[in-house]
């Protein structure tokens, strides 16, 4: 099952990712939470690796 969690993580934060730069153009402040998210959803991914 934490393997399960940890592609969850993964897919969240490329999925957040790619919205987060897509996102840029039409409104910046939604684009920074997407990328904060992803930036977060990455970091757990590591941190349940190690």
């Amino acid at each position: 099952m934490d393997v399960v969690w940890i592609y969850a993580l993964f897919i969240v934060a490329g999925i957040a990712a790619g919205g987060s730069y897509s996102m840029w153009k039409i409104n910046k402040l939604f684009s920074g939470v997407l990328l904060a998210v992803a930036v977060l959803a990455a970091v757990a991914g590591i941190l349940r690796l190690v």
